[in-house]
C-alpha cells in the first residue's frame, strides 16, 4: 500500500541522514556548545523498537519549536527542555510543565505504576512552586532518565517562525505517515512501551508520543522537502 512504501521511504531517508551527521546523539551526551542548528526538526526513536521490514530504529516522536510569529525559541532550546536539569536545586530533574514530552512520559509512568496519588498535581497548570516541584523531583528524574537515552536525529531547517514554515508542515506531515491511529497499523509498538500506559487514547493508538496531527491525512510530497533538508543538515 502507498502508506507503507511511504513510510519506507521515509526510514531510508532518516538513515541516510544518520550516516551524513555520523549517527544518532542521546540527550545525556549533548550540551548548547554543539554546533546546532538554529531551527529545524527533532525525531526520538524507541531503543529496541524496530521498523518491521528492517533493522531501522522505530520513530517514536517528532517535534519542532518557535511555529508562533516572532518566536526566538531555538532548536537547543527545545531539546534542552526536554532533557531537563543537569544542575541547580532540580539536579536530574526538569519541569514537565515547560515541556509537553516530558509531561506525557511521566503521566504514563505513573499511571503504569498506580502512583497517581503521590504525584496528584502533575501535569497541572503552567507553573508550579517550589515545594510542589521538589515534591514532584523523583518523578522528573526518572522522566530525565527515560527522555535522555533516547537516540534522536534533528534536520536544519531554517526558516522564520510560523504556523505556515517549512518545519512546521514537516512534523505535521511526519506524524501524520507514522501515526497508526485509527488506521492499520505499521510497525506495531512492543508490549513494553511506556505509551500503551498513556492518559491520551491518540498517543496510546498512535504508536507516537505525540496527539497533535496523529489523526491527519499526509502530504507525500513532504518526503521531498525531507530529502533537500537533509543536504542542509550537518553534524554537531
Amino acid at each position: 500500500m502507498q502508506r507503507k512504501r511511504d513510510i519506507d521511504r521515509l526510514y531510508t531517508l532518516l538513515q541516510r541522514l544518520d550516516e551524513k551527521v555520523g549517527g544518532k546523539q542521546k540527550l545525556k551526551d549533548c550540551t548548547g556548545y554543539m554546533d546546532w542548528p538554529d531551527r529545524g526538526v527533532y525525531i526520538f526513536f524507541a531503543p529496541g523498537e524496530y521498523q518491521d521490514s528492517d533493522d531501522h530504529l522505530r520513530v517514536t516522536r517528532i517535534g519542532t519549536h518557535a511555529v508562533s510569529e516572532g518566536s526566538g525559541t531555538s532548536l537547543w532550546d527545545r531539546l534542552r527542555t526536554h532533557r531537563g536539569a543537569k544542575r541547580g536545586s532540580y539536579e536530574g530533574g526538569g519541569n514537565h510543565r515547560g515541556s509537553v514530552f516530558r509531561k506525557r512520559v511521566g503521566e504514563a509512568l505513573i499511571d503504569r505504576e498506580d502512583l497517581q496519588e503521590e504525584y496528584p498535581y502533575w501535569g497541572q497548570g503552567s507553573s508550579a512552586k517550589r515545594e510542589r516541584r521538589l515534591n514532584e523531583l523523583d518523578m522528573e528524574q526518572r522522566v530525565s532518565n527515560y527522555l535522555r537515552d533516547l537516540p534522536f536525529l534533528w534536520l536544519n531547517v531554517d526558516d522564520e517562525p510560523s504556523p505556515k514554515s517549512q518545519r512546521a508542515y514537516i512534523e505535521r506531515n511526519m506524524i501524520a505517515l507514522l501515526s497508526n491511529y485509527q488506521r492499520e497499523t505499521v510497525n506495531a509498538r512492543s508490549d513494553d512501551w511506556v505509551g500503551k500506559h498513556s492518559r491520551s487514547e491518540k498517543i496510546r493508538k498512535s504508536g507516537l508520543w505525540n496527539v497533535n496531527h496523529v489523526d491527519e491525512e499526509y502530504d507525500p510530497a513532504f518526503l521531498d522537502d525531507v530529502s533537500e533538508a537533509i543536504e542542509n543538515t550537518e553534524s554537531v
